[in-house]
């Protein structure tokens, strides 16, 4: 995958600050609120929240596309700011994203019904939704092609890296011997990815969305939030859960990944898949979310 970390802070600020002011948004104040491969910052006094990752950045319009097919409903997703057109904008070698920003407490605090209850009703809704987005299968294999290179992973042990290329050659021979359901997805919807607003649970980070079957996503999800979902199928999910581990730590062992914490979180997740099952959910690994 090409590298689109945001490393030039201030550049990207700045950049995000001119295209607001070009906008007629009042800009006097730029918080950042998560830095890692993306920028996230809010802006005051509009109280915007911009998005900010480099030009090559191509998942940014599939991003705005999904939000803006949802926009106008109840579907429980982050909106995108209504006072600007919904699009990419690119300044400085920066795409900008603009959204509304929402205050929230935390994910923690919401009940695990309710938290299945939003990713339900998303399920529902991007059933009906026709975008071209890449399978969940091309994501696993860009992890397992990161993991299969020392040059791109040049952290990773032989006996660790034996393990992950291992641990994606038999789950990936066991999903394909399974049929299942496929749709679209949000493709990434654990709790960092989800907030706990007034007005209800909101997804955010719809660049990840993906088709294939909603027990991938539901892997992303604690354990008891999962249970709240008694017609899956639970061999499927045991599958997607161990796919989903190893491809995040493929992600933290990238030189390139820039999530503060991650390699605590990528040492734990190693020690996780080396004790084997059961596995954990990804809310209790240190460094994620």
């Amino acid at each position: 995958m090409e590298d689109t970390s945001v490393t030039d802070v201030p550049g990207a600020i700045a950049a995000t600050r001119s295209t607001l002011s070009g906008l007629g948004l009042d800009v006097e104040e730029a918080i950042v609120l998560h830095s890692s491969n993306r920028l996230t910052v809010r802006l005051l006094p509009s109280d915007v929240l911009a998005r900010v990752a480099t030009a090559g950045h191509r998942a940014a319009q599939l991003e705005v596309d999904l939000a803006t097919r949802l926009a106008g409903t109840d579907d429980p997703v982050a909106a995108l700011d209504p006072r600007v057109a919904p699009r990419v904008y690119r300044r400085d070698g920066y795409a900008i994203t603009i959204w509304t920003y929402y205050e929230a407490r935390p994910t923690r605090e919401l009940a695990p019904s309710d938290y299945a209850d939003a990713l339900a009703r998303l399920h529902d809704s991007l059933q009906g939704v026709d975008l071209p987005a890449p399978h969940f299968m091309d994501r696993v294999a860009e992890a397992e092609n990161l993991i299969g290179s020392r040059d791109r992973s040049p952290d990773l042990t032989d006996t660790d890296r034996k393990l992950l290329m291992k641990t994606f050659e038999t789950v990936t021979r066991a999903l394909t011997e399974r049929t299942t359901r496929e749709q679209l997805l949000h493709g990434e919807p654990h709790p960092g990815n989800l907030l706990n607003t007034k007005i209800g649970p909101l997804f955010v980070d719809l660049e990840t969305c993906c088709r294939g079957p909603i027990e991938f996503d539901v892997a992303h999800v604690p354990e008891e939030v999962g249970a709240q979902y008694p017609h899956l199928d639970r061999v499927l999910l045991r599958h997607c859960r161990l796919l989903v581990l190893a491809m995040v730590t493929a992600w933290r062992m990238d030189p390139a990944d820039r999530l503060p914490y991650g390699k605590e979180a990528a040492s734990d997740l190693l020690a996780a898949l080396r004790a084997g099952p059961p596995y954990p959910a990804l809310g209790e690994i240190r460094g994620l979310h």
